[in-house]
């Protein structure tokens, strides 16, 4: 087996995505936000068990792509929390300040398809961006965005909005071009990319805010 030309990127820009909520919601940083804690911890550990996944059956390349970006990720982490708990005083200061860069990381958590969706339209081939795994992204989006409006919680708003964005666009690419997609490797018995992808089981099979 091989990871073929998947990317590893929506996974690793997830998994930052879902550390950062999972600091966010911290009782020091944004007390009464258990479910944001709870939903990232699961997301976390999925994307975690993709990325060991894709590590497995990556050549070296990929492998040092992602220790190297987890690394710096978790670094990263490390100096968000630092600067947060002794620079900030009040939990307003605190979540302002965390909240914006989930916002930011969000974004490019929701981005990060951009390049498999490039590619979809160059190759008129649906057959790297599996559709379980966009659907679930705008359903995501969708429920957090309504929880979003009932606590009126700006940040989960915007992050997820985008989310929403990026799945139905996603989505509108896969009925585009599902029919034009060469049928050759399931005719010739190769394992299916999506399950090699995992995607039906994240959805942050991605449950993150």
């Amino acid at each position: 087996m091989a990871v073929e030309e998947f990317k590893p990127d929506p996974y690793i820009a997830t998994a930052m995505n879902c550390m950062l909520w999972i600091f966010y919601g911290l009782p020091m940083v944004h007390p009464d936000s258990i479910l944001v804690v709870t939903i990232n911890s699961i997301g976390l550990a999925m994307e975690l068990i993709y990325l060991s996944i894709f590590f497995l059956y990556a050549p070296n390349k990929g492998r040092a792509k992602v220790i190297g970006w987890l690394a710096l990720e978790i670094l990263f982490l490390g100096v968000v929390a630092a600067c947060t708990l002794t620079l900030r005083k009040t939990h307003a200061q605190r979540s302002d300040l965390v909240g914006i860069l989930c916002v930011i990381f969000g974004v490019l958590m929701y981005a990060s398809p951009l390049t498999v969706m490039r590619k979809v339209i160059k190759t008129k081939s649906v057959k790297y961006m599996p559709f379980y795994l966009s659907l679930a992204n705008f359903l995501n989006g969708v429920i957090w965005v309504t929880y979003a409006l009932i606590r009126f919680d700006l940040y989960i708003l915007i992050g997820n909005g985008l989310g929403a964005l990026s799945g139905a666009i996603q989505l509108i690419l896969y009925a585009c071009y599902f029919k034009s997609t060469p049928k050759d490797d399931d005719e010739n018995g190769v394992v299916e990319p999506s399950e090699l992808q995992l995607s039906g089981g994240n959805g942050p099979s991605r449950p993150t805010v």
